[in-house]
């Protein structure tokens, strides 16, 4: 399976808690829910191509249970329905086994995690597709992991927070595989990865 990461992003590179207030107050960020201005049928649709090109989805806890908190009780929804029925791999070093409430989840253990991930990524299949979950995207991109991005790049300045990209020099070469631009001014830009020259 490809590693697909798709975010929605700040023009400042900030991915941390676009859908609310509460969703990460992490480090004492008080911009959540800076992308709702800027949500519409193409960053939706993006949003949608993304979950029906994937087979399975992966997460770090924290996003995990945001999730798990919202889809299950929105079924009916033909996108919640999906998420809800996709199979699910959650890696985490503190949930138990018996946490895994949202249907279709399986434990990816911490200590284990870059191991079962290389495993998955080998795996027959579409897309292994990666939401939220800066720490752990930031993790796959230093490790060579990430297959492809699908940016949403919304324009606004939110002045700090989470990024998924690593802060460690090395270079990390993309190419631009389409982009398109929403009404709302959104660039919806796919990039996959290439090796250094």
């Amino acid at each position: 399976m490809r590693i697909v990461i798709s975010e929605f992003m700040s023009l400042d590179g900030v991915v941390q808690a676009p859908g609310g207030p509460e969703e990460d107050t992490e480090g004492g960020f008080t911009q959540g829910g800076w992308s709702h201005p800027f949500f519409d049928e193409v960053v939706g649709g993006a949003f949608d191509t993304a979950l029906k090109d994937a087979d399975a989805l992966l997460f770090g806890r924290r996003t995990w249970q945001t999730m798990a908190a919202a889809w299950p009780e929105r079924a009916g929804d033909p996108f919640a329905d999906r998420m809800n029925a996709i199979p699910k791999h959650v890696v985490s070093g503190t949930l138990g086994e018996d946490e895994l409430t949202w249907s279709h989840t399986t434990l990816v253990p911490g200590a284990t995690a870059l191991t079962r991930i290389r495993e998955l990524r080998a795996a027959e299949g579409r897309d292994l597709l990666v939401m939220g979950s800066a720490t752990l995207a930031r993790t796959l991109l230093r490790e060579g992991l990430a297959d492809e991005l699908r940016l949403m790049v919304m324009p606004v300045i939110v002045g700090g927070g989470k990024t998924i990209f690593p802060g460690d020099g090395a270079l990390r070469p993309l190419e631009l595989v389409s982009t398109a631009i929403s009404g709302t001014g959104v660039h919806v830009c796919t990039y996959r990865a290439v090796d250094p020259a």
